[in-house]
Protein backbone atom coordinates (compact mmCIF):
# COMPACT_ATOMS: atom_id res chain seq x y z
CA UNK A 1 0.00 0.00 0.00
CA UNK A 2 1.27 3.47 -0.86
CA UNK A 3 0.21 7.30 0.02
CA UNK A 4 0.32 9.80 -3.56
CA UNK A 5 1.81 12.31 -2.99
CA UNK A 6 -0.98 14.33 -2.39
CA UNK A 7 -1.06 12.85 0.79
CA UNK A 8 3.02 13.42 1.68
CA UNK A 9 3.22 16.92 0.35
CA UNK A 10 0.10 18.09 2.35
CA UNK A 11 1.91 16.80 5.45
CA UNK A 12 5.11 17.98 4.58
CA UNK A 13 3.49 21.38 3.88
CA UNK A 14 1.58 21.63 7.34
CA UNK A 15 4.64 20.37 9.28
CA UNK A 16 7.02 23.12 7.19
CA UNK A 17 3.79 25.34 7.37
CA UNK A 18 4.33 25.39 11.57
CA UNK A 19 7.96 25.65 11.54
CA UNK A 20 8.03 28.70 9.91
CA UNK A 21 4.94 30.07 10.92
CA UNK A 22 6.16 32.39 13.72
CA UNK A 23 3.81 35.74 14.38
CA UNK A 24 3.18 35.85 10.07
CA UNK A 25 1.16 34.02 7.43
CA UNK A 26 3.82 32.00 5.40
CA UNK A 27 4.26 31.90 1.84
CA UNK A 28 3.56 28.92 -0.35
CA UNK A 29 6.46 29.98 -2.08
CA UNK A 30 8.31 29.99 0.76
CA UNK A 31 6.85 26.41 1.50
CA UNK A 32 7.80 25.40 -2.02
CA UNK A 33 11.14 26.58 -1.57
CA UNK A 34 11.90 24.41 1.33
CA UNK A 35 10.46 21.33 0.45
CA UNK A 36 11.23 21.43 -3.40
CA UNK A 37 7.44 21.08 -4.27
CA UNK A 38 5.70 22.34 -7.20
CA UNK A 39 4.32 25.87 -6.20
CA UNK A 40 1.27 25.19 -8.90
CA UNK A 41 1.15 21.78 -6.79
CA UNK A 42 1.12 23.43 -3.71
CA UNK A 43 -1.52 25.87 -4.70
CA UNK A 44 -3.93 22.84 -5.31
CA UNK A 45 -3.40 21.20 -2.21
CA UNK A 46 -3.28 24.51 -0.08
CA UNK A 47 -6.80 24.98 -1.51
CA UNK A 48 -7.93 21.36 -0.74
CA UNK A 49 -6.32 21.73 2.67
CA UNK A 50 -8.55 25.78 3.20
CA UNK A 51 -11.40 23.98 2.54
CA UNK A 52 -11.19 21.46 5.11
CA UNK A 53 -10.72 24.04 7.62
CA UNK A 54 -6.84 23.53 8.14
CA UNK A 55 -5.38 26.39 7.21
CA UNK A 56 -6.57 29.93 6.87
CA UNK A 57 -5.27 32.03 3.90
CA UNK A 58 -4.21 36.06 4.98
CA UNK A 59 -4.59 38.19 1.71
CA UNK A 60 -2.15 41.45 1.17
CA UNK A 61 0.95 42.29 1.69
CA UNK A 62 3.08 39.96 4.17
CA UNK A 63 -0.13 37.55 3.05
CA UNK A 64 0.19 33.76 2.90
CA UNK A 65 -1.20 30.94 5.20
CA UNK A 66 -1.69 30.17 9.04
CA UNK A 67 -2.91 26.88 10.83
CA UNK A 68 -6.48 27.28 10.98
CA UNK A 69 -6.36 25.77 14.47
CA UNK A 70 -3.38 24.52 17.33
CA UNK A 71 -0.86 22.42 15.37
CA UNK A 72 -1.70 19.84 18.37
CA UNK A 73 -5.17 19.07 17.13
CA UNK A 74 -4.74 18.79 13.34
CA UNK A 75 -3.83 14.90 12.83
CA UNK A 76 -2.31 13.24 9.90
CA UNK A 77 -5.57 11.84 9.04
CA UNK A 78 -7.33 14.80 9.00
CA UNK A 79 -5.05 16.43 6.54
CA UNK A 80 -5.04 13.22 4.14
CA UNK A 81 -8.35 13.70 4.37
CA UNK A 82 -8.83 16.71 2.59
CA UNK A 83 -6.45 15.98 -0.19
CA UNK A 84 -7.45 12.31 -1.08
CA UNK A 85 -11.24 10.50 -1.94
CA UNK A 86 -10.66 7.80 0.63
CA UNK A 87 -8.00 6.11 3.16
CA UNK A 88 -8.70 2.28 2.42
CA UNK A 89 -6.29 -0.23 1.97
CA UNK A 90 -7.93 -1.83 -0.57
CA UNK A 91 -10.12 -0.47 -4.00
CA UNK A 92 -13.56 -2.67 -3.11
CA UNK A 93 -13.89 -1.01 0.16
CA UNK A 94 -15.89 2.48 0.68
CA UNK A 95 -14.62 5.56 2.93
CA UNK A 96 -16.52 4.02 5.81
CA UNK A 97 -14.65 0.16 5.35
CA UNK A 98 -17.62 -1.79 3.65
CA UNK A 99 -16.91 -3.80 1.42
CA UNK A 100 -18.63 -4.52 -1.67
CA UNK A 101 -18.59 -7.85 -1.72
CA UNK A 102 -18.53 -8.43 2.08
CA UNK A 103 -20.55 -11.37 1.64
CA UNK A 104 -18.10 -13.79 -0.96
CA UNK A 105 -14.68 -12.18 0.13
CA UNK A 106 -13.38 -14.22 2.85
CA UNK A 107 -10.48 -11.74 3.33
CA UNK A 108 -12.58 -8.77 4.36
CA UNK A 109 -12.11 -9.00 7.94
CA UNK A 110 -8.09 -8.93 7.36
CA UNK A 111 -8.71 -5.62 5.33
CA UNK A 112 -11.50 -4.04 7.31
CA UNK A 113 -8.87 -4.77 10.48
CA UNK A 114 -6.00 -2.73 8.74
CA UNK A 115 -8.08 -0.21 7.60
CA UNK A 116 -8.68 0.34 11.18
CA UNK A 117 -5.44 0.22 12.43
CA UNK A 118 -4.04 3.08 9.57
CA UNK A 119 -6.84 5.15 10.49
CA UNK A 120 -6.40 4.75 14.27
CA UNK A 121 -1.96 5.09 14.10
CA UNK A 122 -2.69 8.35 11.45
CA UNK A 123 -5.09 9.92 13.95
CA UNK A 124 -2.73 9.64 16.77
CA UNK A 125 -0.33 11.65 15.11
CA UNK A 126 -0.35 15.35 15.40
CA UNK A 127 0.96 18.11 13.33
CA UNK A 128 2.81 19.29 16.78
CA UNK A 129 4.26 15.75 17.09
CA UNK A 130 6.00 15.70 13.56
CA UNK A 131 6.79 19.50 13.93
CA UNK A 132 8.64 18.22 17.32
CA UNK A 133 10.40 15.77 15.07
CA UNK A 134 11.42 18.07 12.22
CA UNK A 135 13.39 20.49 14.85
CA UNK A 136 15.02 18.24 16.37
CA UNK A 137 16.55 16.84 12.97
CA UNK A 138 17.41 20.08 12.20
CA UNK A 139 19.27 20.66 15.46
CA UNK A 140 21.22 17.44 15.00
CA UNK A 141 21.74 18.46 11.51
CA UNK A 142 23.46 21.90 12.14
CA UNK A 143 25.47 20.11 15.26
CA UNK A 144 26.82 17.52 12.76
CA UNK A 145 27.91 19.81 10.30
CA UNK A 146 29.70 21.83 13.10
CA UNK A 147 31.82 18.59 14.01
CA UNK A 148 32.70 17.81 10.35
CA UNK A 149 36.12 19.05 10.71
CA UNK A 150 37.61 21.05 7.85
CA UNK A 151 39.87 20.09 5.27
CA UNK A 152 42.72 21.74 4.04
CA UNK A 153 44.26 21.43 0.23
Amino acid sequence: MRLSTKAQYAVRAMVRLNLEQKDSPVSIREISTHENISLTYLEQLFAKLRRGQLVSSVRGPGGGYVLARPAAEIMVDQIIDSVEETLVPVSCMDEFGNCACSEQCVTHNVWQELGERIRGFLSSVSIEDLTRDARQRILDQRAELQDTPCVED
